[in-house]
């Protein structure tokens, strides 16, 4: 996920549970577009992660329940919200799945390829 218009900077991180963190780099002037960092952040290793502006970021949640905390330089603006296909190919995020499908929302489910993504210039 991130915002096109109004643009999010995020200090993640776990404080109960475990989950798989990831952040995709949106941004078509960078070397890097397309390209993405994962992470795992939990009560107990009490590591953070910063998704920059121009990143797009999602999680896997690892243990039966987690909870998040985000610290962000703008507020969540959902109109501008923009959403990445959980497993676009040409990113390949290497999912620590277990064999199993993830359960997605309703917004996850309508998640676009890369090559459509309202990307950042």
């Amino acid at each position: 996920h991130w915002q096109r218009h109004d643009p999010q900077g995020k200090l993640v991180r776990v404080v109960r549970g475990r989950v798989y963190d990831v952040a995709v780099d949106l941004r078509r002037s960078s070397p890097h577009f397309g390209k993405y960092v994962g992470y795992e952040l939990s009560e107990e290793n009490q590591r953070q992660l910063w998704v920059p502006e121009g990143f797009g970021h999602g999680f896997l949640v690892l243990s039966d329940s987690a909870d998040f905390v985000y610290k962000t330089t703008s507020y969540y603006a959902p109109a501008h919200e923009r959403c990445l296909a959980w497993n676009d190919p040409s990113v390949g995020i290497e999912w620590p799945l277990e064999g199993a499908q993830p359960s997605l929302s309703a917004k996850d489910q309508l998640g676009k390829p890369l090559a459509e993504a309202d990307a950042f210039d």
